[in-house]
């Protein structure tokens, strides 16, 4: 088919509404057409980035020493899962002793503190000592109950159980073995300590993780950030999930720049429990929008390429007709389009090489 050469300077949007090709059904094995029918989708791939699985702050607890001493043990290895409040590590910490100590001396003094204020409690009601005596005694109870309570509780920060510390206050018994325990149910992941050796206040011994609910930090490209939107879907290309796909869903979008690479921050929540992902494991994702407009995925090879815009070349009566469509996003050899389809027509999805070169009147070449 010959077209006059003015017909090269219409405009891509000219040619696609006034222009179709007339090829007879004889000739479209020649020119290597094979004929298919667009794929209506409702998810658009919108871009391939790196990620990092993380675990979520409020579920990363770092365990330390409450007290000084000597690590005379450590139960727990890298990797095993603990229950909330097993032990740990044990210490041997004269500090404990002396916490102890301060605690006994200050409930001593409560119960002495008891007995006057029960005894000048009785003797003010039946008018015996003046109300100054009595206002005396019961702030002085007060403050030998509030020493009591504070030393309390610097023996439950330091490590020590309810029972513990009853136990201590019934039998007067010191010891200087401290019990360091887990504060929530979840994984090893790391060990800071050895036994045998001598470690500070605040010295951290294990790292703790709940692994039921793990993040993705994604690094995208900066130019590409205003593409991703809040709640847009994420897929895990190479998890190696075990219950099928793994997804995740964009929770949070950085209003920064990391100046080193020049990539936006965004965060997605994986969805479920999968055995198969880990913290601090690299993986590559791709980002999915869902469709606001009708949307057709079709091989790439059927998509025509002129002056900046894209064309399918549809099947009609005496040929093809020329479509205008948008390419909204890609997906291994396929392309994600959108235009006035309606997702029954024939399509050429092999062969638009030739085609075009006939719509624009090139003869066999581009």
């Amino acid at each position: 088919m010959w077209l006059a050469p003015s017909t090269l300077f219409f405009s891509a949007s000219a040619l696609a509404a006034e222009n179709s090709i007339a090829i007879a059904a004889d000739h479209l094995k020649n020119l290597g057409v094979v004929l298919g029918k667009p794929e209506p989708v409702t998810q658009i791939p919108l871009l391939t980035a790196p990620a990092k699985v993380v675990v979520p702050p409020s579920e990363d607890y770092l365990v330390s020493a409450s007290q000084s001493g000597l690590i005379t043990r450590l139960h727990a290895s890298i990797g095993e899962t603990v229950n909330k409040g097993q032990v740990l590590a044990e210490l041997n910490s004269p500090d404990l002793l002396t916490l102890q100590r301060e605690y006994l001396k200050a409930e001593s003094a409560l119960q002495l503190g008891s007995l006057v204020f029960r005894r000048d409690k009785k003797l003010f009601e039946e008018g015996v000592i003046p109300e100054r005596r009595w206002q005396e005694t019961t702030s002085q109870y007060r403050a030998f109950a509030s020493e009591a309570s504070e030393h309390r509780q610097l023996l439950e920060i330091a490590g020590m159980t309810d029972a513990e510390i009853e136990r201590l206050k019934n039998t007067h018994r010191l010891s200087g073995q401290l019990q360091v325990r887990s504060p929530i149910a979840g994984t090893v992941m790391e060990r800071m300590a050895v036994a045998g050796s001598r470690v500070d206040v605040l010295a951290p011994l294990y790292r703790i993780a709940d692994l039921s609910e793990l993040w993705l930090e994604i690094s995208i490209p900066q130019e590409r950030a205003a593409e991703v939107k809040i709640g847009d879907s994420v897929e895990l290309e190479n998890a190696e999930p075990q219950n099928g796909a793994a997804t995740a869903k964009i929770g949070l979008l950085s209003q920064n720049v990391n100046p080193e690479n020049q990539t936006v921050l965004a965060r997605a929540v994986i969805e479920g429990k999968q055995p198969a992902i880990r913290p601090g494991q690299r993986i590559n994702i791709r980002i999915i929008q869902t469709a606001e407009r009708p949307a057709y995925r079709v091989p790439s090879t059927a998509i025509a390429q002129h002056e900046g815009r894209a064309y399918l070349f549809i099947r009609s009566a005496s040929g093809f007709d020329v479509a205008p469509v948008d390419v909204i996003g890609r997906q291994g050899e396929s392309s994600i389009v959108a235009g006035n389809l309606a997702g029954t027509e024939e399509i050429a999805v092999k062969g638009a090489v030739a085609l075009k070169a006939n719509w624009l009147g090139l003869g066999s070449g581009e």
